[in-house]
């Protein structure tokens, strides 16, 4: 469908990637990954033709068309929601009006019967072609898409300019999905979801019959969503015949390789400068130092990953609290006419760690402003326990920070006890690295001051922490960095979030949030997804809410666990065959890359019946890892279908 050919970019004089060599073929899903700075969004804009390549082609199928979603700066404006999003079908747009010049025409009295038995045919054709592109259910159509993305149907006639950032992005991406493109270039396509749309995206996704890239860092949306990997590594994109947490398995081993190599190369390098600096003198070594001298010149030092998702970053120790934080009784508020909360009764008690979920809107910022004392009450009590002492993050409290002060003055106002080296780590992790923490908060992006605000709460010593939406700006390993300091903090949290992976390890109740309403779920956001999925796809006879509820924790562990045993055994055997084809693909490339090296090097053709005999068994070897690796595929395949029908 679309090939690269010899691709080769540049951005500030370095090379983001040479001389890539790749494929996206019909049914392709590929998580784009990579580590920020890479080019990942550069890939997708050179798709699209928005930067050219420098030097190298990118051949497209003939009519082949695609999508692309950025991250951000999209804005509608001048016409409804409905009518923007229809923009999209421009074939079917062309039609109606070519539809509507036709009829207009037909109205004319000076007609010959020629000239209208050609209009009528004309017509005739316009009307089979909307057939065929089944516009009348276009409107259909949209409202669904819309309607899963979160918009409520009064919206449909709104006019495009009264919504915020985060809906425009969500505009943007109906009109992606109505256009029915043959690719699809998403990038960060959930920052700004609930978690309903974005369950509803995954399901559409699933059913998507054409090709897509998608760069994200939300890694159950990309294992639910594609089937392949593709990863920006040394100015390389390697593709990956897996799923996102197949390639994570993968690259921490190919990393310690790496890693290994590099620590021989060096200890190596070490031998042969002691042997240098031993006998540089003595004129019976000379040749022999030399020799030496020139292999050091020679080694070209194996070039590692960065170390970033290795830091490890704790909380202060949280003072004691008492039984409980805050306390809620009876809360109402209201903006303006507009009834929010009606009543709320809710309690933080030592120790929670809550999810905050439901769709935008519906009050998750506001009540944890309320619970945070951010923001007043119109009625009701608002208790807090003893000692509690909270930390909050939002988008906005990243405003707040002293534009004047650099990166390490400003995380040094709350963690003066913290070496400035210490301080590097942590900024390091948030992605903050060199000369970056010597710049003004002033200069920093909307993002940046967010990871920044991010970073000072890891160093404010608070027992109760409230987090809205803190993953939206972080790669994974910074969201890997933040997630385990928050499952090893031992004070209370509230987490705003939709990312799913996020919360798996950390959230021990969750809290859904709509039409005014607070409904509390006893369990991790495994059981919440469960207990909704139960709620929502409950057929006649309508069960009761009694009911519903009635399926306990354990009766959920235990279906869950005879699942994963008839998983286990469906795989079983598939997972050994293609585990020891992947050891034998891997022996095999050894031992061609050891030819390779010999063939490579002019002194070996000294010996003629040795290059002979490398040549035979090169063609031999190659031979065999071609047949391992269409079994390995074959494999493969088969164990994708049987876990297809698990998930």
């Amino acid at each position: 469908m679309i090939d690269f050919s010899n691709i080769s970019l540049q951005f500030t004089g370095e090379y983001l990637f040479q001389n890539v060599n790749l494929k996206i073929s019909s049914g392709d899903k590929i998580c784009l990954v990579g580590s920020n700075g890479t080019g990942k969004t550069s890939l997708l804009k050179m798709l699209v033709g928005q930067i050219e390549p420098e030097s190298g082609s990118i051949n497209k199928q003939k009519n082949i068309t695609i999508g692309y979603l950025p991250q951000d700066n999209v804005i509608h404006r001048g016409k409804t929601l409905i009518d923007e999003v229809f923009t999209a079908l421009s074939d079917i747009k062309s039609l109606h009006q070519k539809e509507k010049d036709i009829i207009s025409q037909l109205e004319s009295h000076s007609l010959t019967d020629d000239e209208k038995n050609d209009l009528v045919n004309q017509l005739g054709e316009v009307h089979l072609r909307l057939e065929e592109l089944e516009s009348y259910s276009t409107e259909y159509k949209i409202e669904k898409i819309l309607t899963g993305l979160g918009f409520a149907e009064k919206d449909f006639r709104r006019l495009t300019d009264e919504f915020s950032g985060g809906w425009q992005m969500r505009i943007a991406m109906a009109k992606l999905l109505i256009a029915q493109n043959d690719l699809l270039l998403f990038d960060e396509p959930t920052n700004h979801l609930d978690l309903d749309s974005l369950q509803w995206l995954i399901g559409y996704i699933q059913g998507f019959k054409g090709s897509m890239i998608i760069v994200s860092h939300d890694k159950n949306f990309v294992n639910l969503t594609t089937n392949r990997t593709w990863e920006i590594f040394l100015r390389k994109i390697n593709p990956y015949n897996g799923k996102l947490n197949d390639y994570l398995k993968y690259k921490e081993e190919r990393d310690q390789t790496l890693i290994n190599q590099r620590e021989n190369q060096l200890k190596k390098m070490k031998d042969t400068q002691r042997f240098i600096e031993r006998f540089r003198y003595k004129s019976t070594k000379a040749r022999q130092v030399q020799s030496r001298i020139k292999q050091l010149e020679k080694i070209e030092l194996v070039e590692i990953p960065d170390d970033e998702g290795k830091v490890n970053i704790r909380f202060p120790k949280p003072p004691p609290s008492g039984v409980f934080n805050i306390e809620l009784n009876g809360i109402h508020k209201s903006f303006g006419e507009m009834k929010l909360f009606e009543g709320i009764d809710f309690r933080v008690n030592r120790g929670d760690k809550i999810a905050f979920v439901g769709p935008n809107g519906a009050g998750k910022t506001t009540l944890s402003k309320i619970i945070a004392g951010k923001i007043d009450i119109n009625k009701g009590e608002r208790i807090s326990g003893h000692n509690n002492i909270i930390s909050y993050y939002s988008q906005d409290v990243a405003d707040s920070l002293d534009p004047d002060l650099d990166l390490l003055e400003t995380l040094d106002l709350v963690g003066s006890e913290k070496t400035i080296a210490q301080l590097r780590t942590l900024l390091g992790a948030f992605l903050f690295t060199g000369d970056d923490v010597f710049k003004k908060v002033g200069v920093l992006s909307g993002g940046e001051k967010s990871r920044l605000a991010l970073a000072k709460i890891l160093l404010s010593p608070s027992n109760f922490i409230i987090l809205d939406e803190p993953t939206n700006h972080l790669d994974y390993s910074s969201k890997r960095v933040l997630q385990q300091a928050l499952v090893n903090f031992s004070g209370s949290l509230i987490l705003v979030s939709h990312d799913v992976e996020f919360l798996k390890p950390i959230a021990n109740r969750v809290v859904d949030i709509r039409t005014g309403k607070i409904k509390i779920f006893e369990g991790d956001i495994e059981y919440y997804l469960y207990k909704r999925n139960e709620e929502t796809t409950i057929v006649a006879p309508k069960k009761t809410e009694q009911q519903i509820d009635a399926v306990s924790r354990k009766e959920q562990k235990r279906i869950e666990a005879e699942k994963r045993q008839q998983r286990y055994k469906a795989t079983k055997d598939l997972k050994e065959r293609s585990s020891k084809l992947e050891k034998e693909i891997h022996q095999l490339e050894q031992e061609l890359e050891k030819i390779n090296a010999i063939l490579i090097n002019p002194d070996s053709y000294n010996n003629p019946n040795q290059i002979k005999e490398l040549n035979e068994k090169h063609q031999n070897l190659k031979l065999s890892l071609d047949e391992k690796v269409k079994k390995w595929e074959e494999v493969s395949l088969s164990l994708e279908e049987v876990e297809r029908e698990f998930d």
